[in-house]
């Protein structure tokens, strides 16, 4: 545990001071929500019809910006073939690294998230239930994602190969976090999407890293 926590601080200090990728992310979430009024009209009933799926949809995204940041800068400088050869295993070293991407980019969409709803007219009571879900199903993003990050490892355009592999799996977390908020919306008890979200994230703890090891061994082998 104690190469998890040392993996742990170093991606948080390196995220603060790459703080302009924290930027990058947060402003995108912004300001693609705010041209939705523009796009679909000013109407109050429209956007709060939406609004759930505009804010998952662009969380979503915005997790997705910042994934080539997970190994790409490692690789580039070495650091992930060292930590490739370290005792600790690699899978909790890819683990404390989707656990400090989710701190720097997750939980600060999950923050910024209620001041989307507002933009988007989303109803009141629909607050709690979207930050329940948000908080069940971004770090499900982060840890999916990594799969993706490692097996783009050294390709060119990674990004748009990280974009293929990774939407076709967030799928599910999108359906059930929007329908989620629709339910509390319609005044029906979401319970059964949380556990469905809370299924994806107790499947994705254990997989997820394993499948990110063996992909980010074979691309520092390679």
């Amino acid at each position: 545990m104690m190469g998890f926590r040392a993996v742990l601080q170093r991606d948080l200090r390196l995220a603060i001071r790459q703080s302009a990728d924290l930027a990058l992310v947060l402003g995108f979430f912004v300001i693609a929500a705010s041209l939705f009024p523009f796009g679909v009209g000013p109407s109050p009933d429209t956007l709060a019809r939406i609004a759930p799926g505009v804010i998952w949809v662009l969380a979503l995204l915005s997790v997705m910006l910042s994934l080539d940041r997970l190994f790409q800068q490692d690789l580039a400088d070495g650091s992930l073939e060292q930590m490739a050869l370290s005792p600790t295993p690699l899978s909790l070293v890819v683990l404390a690294k989707c656990l400090a991407h989710w701190l720097t980019t997750g939980l600060p969409l999950i923050a910024i998230a209620p001041l989307i709803g507002i933009l988007l007219n989303l109803p009141a009571e629909g607050y709690a239930v979207l930050l329940a879900g948000l908080a069940l199903g971004t770090p499900s993003l982060s840890l999916i994602g990594a799969v993706g990050a490692a097996l783009s490892l050294g390709a060119r355009r990674a990004g748009l190969l990280i974009a293929l592999l990774v939407l076709p799996l967030y799928i599910p977390i999108l359906i059930f976090g929007v329908t989620a908020v629709d339910a509390v919306l319609t005044s029906v008890p979401p319970t059964a999407h949380f556990l469905y979200l809370a299924a994806i994230l107790m499947a994705a703890i254990p997989l997820a890293p394993l499948a990110a090891a063996a992909a980010v061994r074979h691309g520092v082998e390679g």
